[in-house]
């Protein structure tokens, strides 16, 4: 399962399970925003990364 999470020049966002989620949840680490559609903003400079989700023991 992929994860997502987003990184600014000066923060890291938490990884999630859904691109929706770490969207919602950018504005908090100042990433970017969703604007009145729900259509997510990112600031410039912001990167998304990507991950496979590590497998628990």
């Amino acid at each position: 399962m992929t994860q997502y999470r987003f990184i600014t020049r000066t923060r890291k966002g938490k990884w999630y399970d859904r691109l929706a989620d770490a969207q919602a949840f950018a504005q908090r680490i100042g990433a970017g925003f969703l604007d009145a559609r729900g259509r997510f903003v990112a600031y410039r400079g912001t990167v998304m990364e990507m991950r496979e989700k590590p497998r628990t023991a």
